[in-house]
């Protein structure tokens, strides 16, 4: 069927005895791309993501902030609790958002370690990711310490117009207890393409009314909305929904140069007792169109009801 979805990889064309540290596989619709699985050097993201009819939507890494990594999931405050002589716990703490040392944390990685996929009822598609959170090269761990493990599942399927991808995030604790935040750095995280921002003619909104990065940003949105000119007189869009469950009060950072960050750290941590699993949920719809917030606020009551 030419519609089905397809996961394969890209080929990279190197001199013969080289390889690529990363690698990016791509997810097609016929013979259109719909995103790519890419495994950055610091973290996996989405790029390019794209609209039913091809219009990219995010930004890989911008010159302003590297670390923004189109469609990604980080943490810059991330501690481990080791255990030490005597029964004691040393508090190890680690950024998993910026690349380089920020604040005083050294930055780590997030690794694939695998990928896979599968076409799902209805002519959907799900792809399960492994991935490991590992932090600097240091003494006595050349390879970085095992944080924490997480298991990402991105589930996707196509509406009238839009794309919808579910995104649930499964991180558990390694061989020790962790913790994240507090930090309004974390969780999930999307930065728009340049000529969506609002700096290029583009619009960000929430269900509240709240127009602009200032006024949207901080406690109370239920989802955000971005979408603005994409080229050739045509507009599209992106819009967030935390899931309510995982969210009781999402806390938001956006900006009108076009990244989108929310997540349940910013007031209070979150612990990670060995063998427990923290998961959060989100779904990001990907649209054709200048869709007026009554539209956004309809897929956000369909993703509701949904939830029952």
């Amino acid at each position: 069927m030419a519609d089905r979805f397809i996961l394969a990889d890209d080929p990279i064309a190197l001199p013969k005895g080289a390889w690529a540290k990363t690698e990016r596989r791509t997810l097609r619709r016929g013979s259109q791309p719909v995103f790519s699985l890419t495994q950055g050097r610091h973290r996996p993201y989405l790029f390019p993501v794209y609209t039913p009819l091809g219009f990219a939507v995010t930004s890989e890494c911008p010159a302003d902030h590297p670390h923004h990594n189109s469609f990604w999931i980080a943490s810059d405050h991330v501690d481990c609790w080791m255990p030490a002589a005597a029964g004691r716990k040393e508090q190890y703490t680690y950024n998993f958002y910026v690349d380089e040392t920020f604040q005083g944390r050294a930055p780590g990685r997030i690794l694939q370690t695998s990928a896979s996929g599968a076409e799902t009822p209805g002519g959907g598609y799900r792809i399960t990711q492994s991935m490991e959170w590992r932090g600097p090269v240091e003494w006595a761990a050349p390879e970085g310490r095992l944080a924490a493990r997480e298991q990402r599942l991105l589930d996707l399927k196509m509406i009238e117009g839009a794309y919808i991808i579910d995104v649930e995030s499964r991180l558990s604790a390694a061989e020790w207890d962790l913790s994240l935040g507090p930090t309004r750095h974390a969780y999930f995280n999307l930065r728009v393409s340049e000529s969506i921002a609002v700096t290029s003619g583009g619009r960000v909104r929430d269900d509240r009314g709240g127009s602009g990065g200032e006024a949207v940003s901080g406690s109370g949105a239920r989802w955000v909305h971005y979408n603005g000119p994409v080229g050739g007189g045509n507009w599209a869009g992106v819009a967030l929904f935390p899931d309510p469950r995982d969210h009781r009060d999402p806390y938001w950072f956006v900006a009108d140069w076009g990244v989108i960050t929310v997540g349940p750290f910013r007031l209070e941590k979150r612990d990670i007792k060995q063998g427990e699993t923290m998961s959060l949920r989100y779904r990001v719809l990907l649209h054709d169109g200048d869709l007026p917030p009554d539209a956004i606020a309809a897929h956000y009551a369909t993703y509701l009801a949904g939830l029952r």
